[in-house]
């Protein structure tokens, strides 16, 4: 059965990093407890375990998916999706709420999308567009309870649906290309180092020990990590691996920590992805007090039905179910402890009237029960929305963190600093997908005010980062800005209430971006630099990583027939996007400028990637003696190129014949009661249009035509201006050198932070630092000197003069009574028998005395 198969398949492939990261680190303590360096063979045969293990988890996640999940949940497409709701569905589980709704077995032929990214026709949307649909199918349960508190379990668990699956298969599959490719790119860690880039107080370079083993044992744990975070059946677990995920991140990021540059960047992914976390902190606290539980879904039993109590009452609900109940359609609405906790006067008020009254504990809870019913009502006060939207708020802010949104977007592009297999990964299936990630897993838990703010930090983030990307140089970095900006993209599309959307560009984004930073540090193995101005004419040097990087290229930008099924995967994806912002406009004129963001961002997207690849690969060579010794890659390294472009062309396809495709899959994992249009509450005019009013030919006959021209036009120009030369690159930049040197500053939001935050914590620890000096030390010094006196005198005069002369006093006159003593041994008989004869008389005259007087 799949609830007994999926979990067993899962754990299996998520636990297989860490065996890695266990052995590696075994093999290599071993040698050094004996007083040894792990020897060259060790090194390498770590690397390789740590291969086989993802690979392995790669296979079983591929199991997992084709072999369990879809045999048992088929996908169905958009024609058949509406009539299935009214059929039988396929296994799932079981809810039970109120009289009204009794479910069994929510399949995905209960969602309500389109298939390949919404390229098709669509017939029944409007009518269904304002219905919430019922929970996906998925599998919960615990594999081990850490703690109890009350009614809060802390376990370790799994939460397993269709998004659960096809993410182990992303970031399986994409982090084994990374670990082939490492094998290659990261060999000269196999010896000793000499790092040119670390300059020695004696004028010498760096030199140290390889650390080949230790960058898979780091790399396997980042891994597991990540697939932690995926699995995970509960947000305390999530967070658990969350911060794993970081403190990875800082150790791969600061590899080469001898260097400045690489030890700061890793402190400054430390500490700017804490400060997301602090708000996911008080999220997860709002969940906690209100709801009582951090579960995604509800408890089930070995075969993956839902338990309920003898009344036909959810035993132990989840998150979800408490915030997307079918007593109210699965619309989203604040539980009832929130509402409790949101007015606890009135409760308090409640339960005294029902003592008054001699209310039993049945008795107070009905008048409770009673109470927050009556608040329900209220729509005036909207009793614990605020804390409903606090919490989703909250959550969001650790995926800012996470994914480096604005304004905690300045850490990712210094994460550069860590090797290229790092970046990729990082920027790909990892941690910065993490953040949107769980946005997507926690979808049911935000208000639609919760989404604009969402949407709007997306937005920013997208053009703020695409800008910066216009003027760098750093091949990586020109990469690293792409990936905040494209993160942008999803965050916009989740906002907008695009899930399938922003989910999509993830997976696609996943395959080309790790295309692209491999082909990156393809570049950088073979020049041994990693700016642009030092490149040109590659393409004949290195012919593989050219036309895959093009391949990459033509993937993020969105390249394809517009109104048609025949592109690359960002095609799909990024339409998508601009269909459900363009939709999101329509129904809310005000935020118009939600629908240009993207379409904004795509002219950059499209002008600063061509700009790279042209910069890089065609023209002529801009350092001769770089471009002499330039040569393609081993194939350990050009292997996954090709595999990874083989997906960034297709990944997105919706295969003829079958109903699979991704979106397909991320239907069936549509979260509860998302796939409806809602409306906020605090702000009563704001509309989050359904997913599938986005598929309607007057929205997605304009966004496509529209997207796909500002992409071409960036192209375009990007062409004119480093490939045909039209227009000279250095003339725009003194027209416009203001602006320029405003991007290459990056906004100049590492100058806004110092100023901000980093000099005034100086000043304030400087501060702090001279209190301490010149306020606690001296008082404790002079308590100190204070007290050495005070023990002076007592040493002198107590010590020594009193205790010392007491017992030296004594010493002597023991020691001059034993003289005395010693007078009376003369050693001559008669005289002790004088004594004796004496000392009886004595004793014998003393008793009679005795006797006599005192008896």
């Amino acid at each position: 059965m799949p609830a007994e198969r999926l979990p067993l398949l899962l754990m299996l492939a998520w636990l297989l990093p860490l065996a890695s990261f266990t052995v590696i680190w075994i093999g290599y303590s071993l040698p050094q407890m004996a007083g040894r360096r792990a020897s060259y063979a060790v090194s390498k045969f770590g690397g390789w375990i740590a291969c086989l293990a993802i690979i392995t988890s790669c296979v079983l996640s591929f199991v997992a998916l084709f072999g369990v999940w879809l045999p048992a949940h088929h996908l169905a497409s958009a024609a058949h999706g509406h009539e299935a709701e009214h059929h039988g569905q396929a296994d799932g589980h079981t809810l039970v709420g109120s009289s009204d709704f009794h479910l069994v077995g929510a399949d995905a032929q209960s969602r309500l999308v389109l298939h390949a990214g919404g390229h098709g026709d669509h017939t029944h949307g409007d009518a269904h567009a304002d219905h919430p649909n019922r929970p996906p199918t998925y599998y919960s349960g615990d594999w081990y309870a850490l703690t109890i508190f009350g009614d809060l379990k802390i376990t370790i668990g799994y939460y397993i649906d269709a998004l659960t699956v096809g993410m182990f298969c992303m970031v399986t599959l994409i982090a084994s290309c990374v670990h082939v490719y490492a094998t290659g790119y990261m060999h000269d860690e196999l010896h000793d180092v000499t790092d040119h880039e670390v300059h020695l107080a004696n004028g010498e370079y760096l030199h140290r020990p390889g650390r080949y083993h230790r960058f898979f044992q780091y790399l396997s744990l980042f891994c597991f990590s990540m697939l932690g975070i995926v699995i995970a059946g509960n947000l305390a677990m999530t967070f658990v691996f969350w911060e794993l995920v970081g403190i990875c991140s800082y150790f791969l990021i600061g590899f080469y920590i001898e260097r400045h540059s690489a030890s700061t960047a890793a402190n400054k992914a430390f500490i700017v992805n804490r400060v997301g976390d602090f708000g996911m902190l008080i999220g997860l606290m709002a969940l906690w007090a209100s709801l009582g539980t951090f579960s995604f879904g509800d408890a089930q039993d070995a075969q993956g039905k839902t338990l309920v109590t003898k009344s036909g009452e959810v035993a132990e609900p989840g998150v979800f179910s408490l915030l997307r109940s079918p007593k109210n359609s699965f619309q989203l609405a604040p539980s009832d402890g929130m509402i409790a906790e949101a007015a606890p006067d009135q409760i308090a008020a409640a339960v005294r009237d029902a003592e008054v009254l001699g209310a039993d504990e049945a008795g107070l809870d009905e008048a409770v029960a009673a109470k927050v019913a009556e608040l329900r009502q209220d729509s005036d006060v909207h009793h614990g929305y605020w804390l409903l939207l606090v919490a989703g708020v909250g959550i969001f802010c650790g995926c800012v963190g996470k994914s480096a949104q604005f304004p905690l977007h300045t850490w990712l592009p210094d994460a550069m600093e860590g090797p290229t297999p790092v970046s990729a990964l990082v920027h790909s299936a990892t941690m910065v997908a993490a953040g949107v990630f769980l946005v997507g897993r926690a979808y049911p838990l935000f208000a639609p005010e919760a989404l604009l703010v969402i949407a709007y930090t997306g937005a920013i983030t997208l053009f703020i980062a695409a800008t910066i990307a216009l003027t760098a140089t750093d091949i990586k970095r020109v990469l690293a800005y792409s990936t905040v900006s494209q993160l942008g993209f999803m965050m916009l599309a989740l906002g907008v209430g695009g899930f399938i959307a922003g989910i999509f560009h993830l997976i696609t984004h996943a395959f080309f971006k790790s295309l692209l930073f491999l082909c990156s540090g393809s570049v950088i193995h073979a020049v041994h630099t990693n700016e642009m101005t030092e490149m040109g004419g590659l393409r004949k040097k290195m012919p593989i990583t050219a036309y895959t990087m093009l391949i990459g290229c033509l993937a993020i930008i969105g390249a394809g027939l517009p109104l048609s099924p025949i592109g690359f995967s960002g095609f799909y994806s990024k339409d998508a996007i601009v269909e459900q912002a363009w939709s999101f406009a329509s129904h809310n004129p005000k935020h118009l400028i939600l629908c240009a963001a993207p379409l904004v961002g795509a002219f950059m997207t499209a002008f600063y990637m061509f700009r790279l690849w042209y910069m890089t690969f065609i023209g002529k060579p801009r350092n001769h003696h770089r471009y002499e010794h330039a040569h393609e890659s081993p194939l350990a390294m050009t292997g996954p190129l090709l595999l990874l472009a083989v997906f960034a062309v297709g990944v997105a396809w919706h295969f003829p014949f079958t109903n699979l495709s991704i979106t397909n899959l991320l239907a069936q994992g549509q979260p509860v009661g998302t796939s409806a249009t809602s409306h906020g509450v605090l702000l009563a005019d704001l509309t989050i249009p359904a997913e599938i009013l986005s598929h309607s030919p007057e929205v997605k006959i304009p966004a496509g035509l529209a997207v796909w021209s500002v992409a071409a036009a960036g192209f375009l120009l990007s062409t004119m201006m480093y490939a045909w030369r039209v227009i000279d690159p250095s003339e725009v930049r003194q027209t416009f050198l203001p602006a320029y040197g405003f991007l290459r500053k990056k906004w100049y939001f590492d100058e806004l932070y110092n100023w901000l935050f980093v000099k005034p914590t100086f000043v304030i620890s400087y501060a702090i630092a001279a209190f301490d000096r010149n306020v606690i030390d001296w008082f404790i010094n002079k308590c100190a000197w204070a007290c050495k006196q005070v023990a002076t005198v007592v040493n002198d005069i107590g010590d020594r003069r009193m205790v010392d002369g007491t017992v030296d006093g004594i010493a002597r006159g023991t020691w001059d009574f034993g003289l005395a003593l010693r007078n009376l041994q003369t050693g001559q008989l008669r005289q002790y028998i004088a004594f004796i004869a004496g000392g009886t008389l004595m004793l014998f005259l003393i008793a009679t005395a005795w006797f006599a007087f005192v008896r």
